[in-house]
């Protein structure tokens, strides 16, 4: 009889266990607090993502988040979206030159910086994704980097304690496919919106002013480096050879293409954040925004497709910098350090339940 008292007893306590760590976890707790619908800046234009075919909804930004920090996307769980994409700095991989993935595998490419997603048109550094549904896929199958087939990470997020019950909240049903998987990952990740930084502060006349050093920053930017960084998401999202020297053969855009006119053309990063997300360029050469000063005023070289913007009328390559110049630029470039954007709680790292060690 004590020995059934005992089973008894720790059934019980199991039970509770278990249904306090549900409660903790339940669709209403873990929407929190996002906002009931897209958070548009005012003075953004609308996004190009298209949010009729993937309605915004709270608990569906909450399960991507999940998803983005979830190691399970990885081979052997050790690698998360955030372990290349993080957000300090701006969602990018601060320090490293190339990407560190699966096992310490070596991309061949620098992990750009994530933020304002909703208004891209094309993602990687040679364009090669069109939909930001779609982008997921290739981390995750990447061999250096999650080494995973998003079949079987399906099939782990099927068998979790804890998923089908987020898929229910965000959904509506606890069915988990590919589909549902990548739509939660780009409803997270076009919640990445940088729109609040000095410069954003600035335009919107909150009662702040550039000061004189970052106004003259600002006509100088407006004229050398506006035509390719355009406002307000600091990028044109076109492609463009700046003249860097091929060290590789990594030939950007023309590795999607095929047409040489394509040739070293590489995606026009944004600015904004941007002294959160060295190292710079596609390959990571250069360590900080001096260096990208020095090559845009010295070093571009004669490339097949250099773009005409990089032309002087003497012949010479680069733009015109003198270290007034550049101590102005700099100083503007500081204003789009976007604080609220890389401090934003509803961005950071979250494990899906207390009892388990996904990344």
């Amino acid at each position: 009889m004590k020995k059934m008292r005992v089973i008894y007893g720790c059934a019980v306590l199991m039970l509770i266990w278990l249904l306090s760590g549900f409660l903790r976890h339940s669709p209403s707790s873990f929407a929190g607090s996002y906002a009931d619908s897209f958070p548009q800046p005012a003075h953004f234009p609308r996004p190009v993502y298209d949010l009729s075919k993937n309605q915004y909804n709270k608990t569906k930004v909450a399960l991507g988040r999940r998803l983005f920090y979830d190691g399970t996307l990885s081979k052997n769980g050790t690698v998360s979206c955030g372990t290349c994409h993080i957000q300090a700095s701006a969602f990018s991989h601060h320090g490293h030159r190339l990407s560190h993935g699966i096992f310490d595998s070596l991309g061949t490419r620098n992990a750009p910086a994530l933020q304002n997603l909703a208004w891209a048109t094309s993602f990687m550094w040679d364009g090669g994704v069109n939909d930001l549904d779609l982008q997921p896929l290739v981390p995750i199958s990447s061999h250096v980097e999650m080494g995973e087939s998003v079949e079987a990470v399906v099939n782990k997020i099927k068998q979790d304690a804890y998923y089908p019950t987020y898929f229910y909240a965000a959904f509506g049903n606890r069915e988990i496919t590919t589909a549902r998987v990548m739509q939660a990952l780009s409803m997270f990740m076009s919640t990445m919106v940088s729109a609040n930084s000095k410069y954003d502060q600035v335009i919107r006349k909150e009662g702040i002013a550039f000061t004189p050093e970052e106004s003259t920053g600002y006509t100088l930017f407006k004229n050398k480096c506006a035509p390719c960084h355009s406002e307000p998401f600091f990028t044109d999202f076109s492609f463009r050879n700046n003249g860097l020297y091929p060290y590789s053969q990594d030939f950007g855009r023309m590795g999607v293409t095929s047409q040489p006119a394509d040739k070293y053309r590489f995606k026009v990063p944004s600015l904004r954040n941007i002294f959160l997300t060295a190292p710079y360029m596609h390959d990571g050469r250069f360590k900080d925004i001096d260096q990208v000063l020095e090559h845009y005023a010295a070093g571009v070289q004669l490339t097949d497709n250099i773009d005409p913007l990089l032309l002087q009328s003497s012949g010479r390559t680069g733009l015109p910098l003198s270290n007034t110049d550049r101590s102005a630029l700099k100083a503007f470039l500081h204003t789009l350090t976007d604080t609220s954007f890389t401090n934003n709680p509803k961005l950071g790292e979250v494990n899906i339940c207390p009892q388990c060690i996904r990344y």
